[in-house]
């Protein structure tokens, strides 16, 4: 492995566990251990899986006039409603460039006096350089003596209630910090799953210890990235650089969910973030093309960039898969893609290009597999 890969606080654990170690975002990080991608990912499933995202980035927006400040200077970056998220919440958004393109997904949390933020590993240094130079009245800190693991599953409130009692309390999209023989824990009830489960900032120096002990849980196992990309794709998730990128609007993304009415035309905040003119315009009228499930007959994937066409017989491609695998909770192949806006309808069958072959794929509804999260 590559020395000028970067390792996180858990890389001497991974390498013990028997870690198939790979180059991710910079980090060498684990893809799967002994069980193997599809055992994890179903282990996760049924009971809790442990995954090391400290590669992400953990970043602190303070502003002297407190939360209200910095969510203010934040919405003048990101097309969703700060100012209306309550203390101990947390919301999903996008970056966006002056064409309405994605520049990155990241998550922002209410902790009272400021505003918490992670963002995705392969984009962290550049959405720390974004957020310094257009939050000119704030404080823009990457904490970078955490780790931060998550933790998922139908059992994982019951594991980490063990350690951490109060988290019982927590519905999806809370966060709290709660004392712990480990420190202060920075917990959200959230990740990228679609099961139940929670993100946890924890201590560098105390994380080894602390997974050490959810790990000696009998429910739980530690899972690797292929896992986890199997996991989102089934839950209808986007994964930066592929399914989203700098060219993508959150209308075409299927992402207009994030975008709440108050920053929409007529709404009281309306507008005041890059590409906001093209943003709104498509949250009216629609966008040419539109992120849909697909469902490909049989048993063979439609991996990432196997073009679409309207019919077997077609030479011009219409649309391309974004992501593709084959899906374990579901037993059969599932992906995701961009097609024009009047093909996506459910049960629309169009024809992916496999290895110079053209085979069915229907249009389907996501997730693939039903959210599991605690209201």
């Amino acid at each position: 492995m590559s020395d000028t890969l970067r390792t996180t606080p858990l890389h001497a654990l991974h390498n013990e566990l028997g870690a198939k170690m790979v180059p991710f975002a910079g980090y060498e990080m684990p893809v799967q251990y002994g069980l193997g991608v599809m055992k994890e990912h179903l282990h996760t499933r049924a009971a809790a899986g442990l995954f090391d995202v400290s590669h992400m980035g953990q970043v602190i927006v303070r502003a002297e006039g407190g939360y209200e400040a910095a969510a203010r200077a934040m919405e003048t970056l990101v097309p969703v409603s700060l100012l209306g998220l309550k203390e101990n919440r947390q919301r999903y958004g996008v970056f966006t460039n002056d064409e309405g393109g994605i520049l990155d997904d990241l998550m922002m949390a209410n902790r009272g006096d400021h505003l918490f933020v992670v963002v995705n590993a392969a984009c962290k240094a550049d959405d720390i350089a974004h957020m310094k130079a257009g939050l000119p009245g704030c404080t823009v800190e990457e904490i970078t003596d955490r780790a931060l693991l998550a933790l998922q599953g139908p059992q994982s409130e019951e594991v980490l209630a063990r350690l951490v009692p109060d988290v019982t309390e927590m519905r999806f999209m809370d966060v709290g910090v709660f004392d712990s023989p480990y420190g202060a824990l920075w917990v959200s009830r959230s990740g990228y799953t679609g099961e139940d489960g929670f993100e946890i900032s924890v201590a560098a120096d105390r994380a080894e210890a602390f997974a050490r002990d959810l790990l000696a849980d009998e429910a739980v196992e530690p899972i690797g990235l292929g896992a986890r990309d199997s996991l989102r794709l089934e839950a209808g998730l986007c994964l930066y650089g592929h399914d989203i990128d700098s060219s993508t609007t959150p209308v075409e993304a299927a992402l207009e969910w994030a975008i709440q009415k108050v920053r929409r035309k007529g709404g009281e905040r309306e507008g005041g973030f890059p590409g906001a003119d093209v943003i709104l315009e498509q949250l009216e009228n629609g966008a040419p093309r539109r992120r849909v499930g697909l469902r490909p007959e049989g048993r063979a994937p439609m991996r990432e960039g196997t073009g679409l066409f309207d019919a077997a017989g077609d030479d011009e491609q219409i649309g391309r898969v974004t992501s593709g695998a084959f899906g374990p909770t579901i037993g059969a192949p599932m992906s995701m893609g961009y097609v024009p806006a009047d093909k996506t309808q459910t049960g629309t069958v169009l024809y992916g290009d496999v290895r110079g072959k053209k085979l069915p794929a229907s249009v389907a509804q996501m997730p693939f597999t039903p959210a599991r999260f605690k209201r």
